[in-house]
């Protein structure tokens, strides 16, 4: 380990994120690699500076904390503390699974704690071979347990860009393993990590509907829908996609969409 902690820090809101700073340069072990004012910053500044932890703030917009995890590279993800007004879903999920927290106002010493902590980690490199996964998996159940409104929008990465694709883009969403394939009205691609049953959780049903165990489509995005021998279907979208519904779907498709 370094001298000094190298830390980056992400909050949308600069007065919270000076007085972050602040804090930190009182420690005479912590550097202060890199400041980001969003999440799709946060995500370029990890990655750029490879810090030794990551200061996210929960609640930031387009992209907040559970999104920037979810972002970032597996060769530069550094520890990780998320900074958040008080939620109680949110401290009980990161207790539970040992994932570091600070609530805002963030107090001097629980900082220090923190701090601490992290350095004590990296320390045990044993404790970080799985520290990603970990947090990925924290993130999906946090979000499955506090539902909240549905998605606006997706953050995908593209090379070294971070794209937003809002949800009413989306013609459909097809798994492949721990890849979900995007694929959008203008037929434009992108591939995300996520499970489906989790992106699923936190889409309108109003919107989107299963064709199948490890696909989704947009209601909105059907044009066509085809019997097939057996009683399935095929479905047909206005990108120009062709879908195969199972058999088990195919009678819940029959009840959503082909009643008057």
């Amino acid at each position: 380990m370094t001298d000094k902690l190298r830390v980056v820090i992400a909050d949308d809101e600069r007065p919270a994120r000076s007085f972050l700073v602040a804090l930190l340069k009182s420690f005479d072990d912590v550097e202060i690699v890199a400041e980001a004012e969003n999440g799709t910053q946060a995500v370029e500044m990890i990655e750029l500076h490879n810090p030794d932890l990551a200061l996210l703030d929960l609640q930031m917009p387009e992209l907040d904390g559970l999104g920037v995890v979810r972002l970032i590279g597996k060769n530069a993800a550094p520890l990780i503390a998320f900074v958040t007004a008080y939620d109680e879903y949110a401290v009980r999920a990161f207790e539970l699974n040992a994932v570091d927290y600070l609530l805002k106002p963030v107090e001097k010493a629980r900082l220090r704690e923190a701090i601490n902590r992290a350095q004590e980690r990296l320390d045990r490199a044993d404790l970080r071979t799985d520290e990603l996964a970990r947090l990925r998996n924290v993130a999906a159940d946090y979000e499955r347990t506090v539902g909240g409104p549905f998605l606006g929008r997706i953050p995908v990465r593209r090379g070294s860009e971070i794209r937003i694709i809002p949800v009413n883009q989306i013609a459909s969403i097809v798994a492949d393993g721990e890849l979900l394939h995007i694929s959008t009205l203008k037929n434009e691609q992108h591939t995300i990590t996520h499970r489906l049953k989790d992106l699923e959780a936190r889409l309108d049903p109003e919107r989107f509907v299963r064709l199948g165990r490890g696909t989704l489509v947009s209601i909105e995005a059907v044009t066509r829908i085809v019997p097939m021998p057996g009683g399935t279907y095929i479905v047909y979208l206005n990108n120009d996609q062709e879908l195969k519904v199972s058999r088990l779907q195919s009678r819940i498709l029959r009840e959503q969409l082909l009643r008057l």
